[in-house]
């Protein structure tokens, strides 16, 4: 699961916050129904924030990124 290893590391954390700039960003910029993108880029970010990977329970692993490292670092 090594796309789950990096999104519970500190640099997946760092690109989710990243990749959500850039969509809000986007979104403000194309107007209209941008607003769309807008949105998932607040969510991007506040999951970065929060420390939480929200694919993590789809493979059977704790959403919180201190429990998901300590289960990748076994």
């Amino acid at each position: 699961m090594s796309v789950l290893n990096f999104l519970a590391s500190m640099a997946g954390r760092w690109t989710r916050g990243i990749v959500g700039a850039v969509l809000i960003v986007l979104g403000l910029t194309l107007g209209g129904a941008g607003f769309v993108l807008a949105a998932l880029g607040v969510v991007f970010v506040l999951v970065g924030i929060f420390d939480v990977c929200l694919l993590a329970p789809l493979f059977g692993w704790p959403p919180k990124g201190v429990e998901a490292r300590k289960l990748a670092a076994r």
